[in-house]
């Protein structure tokens, strides 16, 4: 039997999601609190690999197993065992042929940014440091539902088999006078795509680059054409979604 686990987690104090040989991760410790109360080894298959410092609202992973229990008993239950900067929301048991990462139809992220110093955003928000033309990032940003190759903004020696992507939505939004975040959402999402996106609209907001340079680097499909990687601190993982209706 298959079941899906929807939990959130600040990545602050973690290396990412994915296992590491000299550091912890989000993997890890749902692995072993299900192993513990399982009492079999249990191995979780995550909708995505965050990378170390990137935060989700919303994670969705996958395991197996063959003895029947009680869900709501097994939300209880991994909350007193998962670190206190995890926290897990539902499991429910799923057909057998669905699969957390490649059964998602649409993942979001949101990026935070701020100017000015405030001390209650450090760690989850970027200070920029220079004005920034967010008008102008939303015109380059809009250019990237034109697009379906961004190997531009994927990490050199990714091994990936693609570059192609299906991006739907990619827009800035201000929340105060001094915090916006950038929202995106696809089908799907390179390593590192979000943050070395950011990088390049910021670049794009300084004046650095014009539309036309922006649309030049998406085309070139080359990541040295791009901007720089922004912190990791910021990004959050804000929804994965499933077609459950169609099922």
């Amino acid at each position: 039997m298959r079941y899906f686990i929807t939990l959130a987690y600040d990545g602050t104090d973690f290396h990412g999601w994915q296992i590491q040989l000299n550091g912890s991760s989000v993997q890890e410790e749902l692995q072993k609190a299900l192993s513990t109360l399982l009492r079999v080894p249990t191995e979780v298959v995550g909708a995505g690999r965050t990378d170390a410092g990137v935060h989700a609202r919303q994670m969705v992973a996958h395991f197996d197993c063959d003895t029947p229990f009680d869900c709501s008993q097994m939300v209880y239950r991994l909350n007193r065992m998962v670190p206190r900067t995890m926290a897990v929301y539902d499991v429910r048991q799923v057909p057998d042929d669905m699969h957390a990462r490649f059964s998602a139809t649409r993942r979001t992220y949101r990026y935070f940014v701020h100017t000015g110093k405030d001390p209650f955003l450090r760690h989850y928000s970027c200070r920029m440091h220079y004005d920034l033309d967010f008008m102008l990032m939303n015109k380059a940003a809009s250019t990237l539902k034109e697009y379906s190759d961004f190997g531009a903004f994927c990490k050199s020696h990714s091994d990936v088999k693609t570059t192609i992507c299906r991006v739907d939505e990619a827009e800035w939004h201000q929340v105060s006078p001094t915090q916006w975040y950038f929202e995106i959402s696809a089908d799907r999402f390179l390593r590192n795509m979000v943050r070395a996106v950011v990088g390049t609209l910021v670049d794009v907001g300084r004046g650095r680059l014009s539309i036309d340079e922006f649309r030049k680097v998406i085309e070139s499909g080359k990541r040295t054409a791009a901007g720089e990687s922004m912190p990791g601190n910021a990004l959050f993982l804000e929804k994965v979604e499933y077609n459950f209706d169609n099922r």
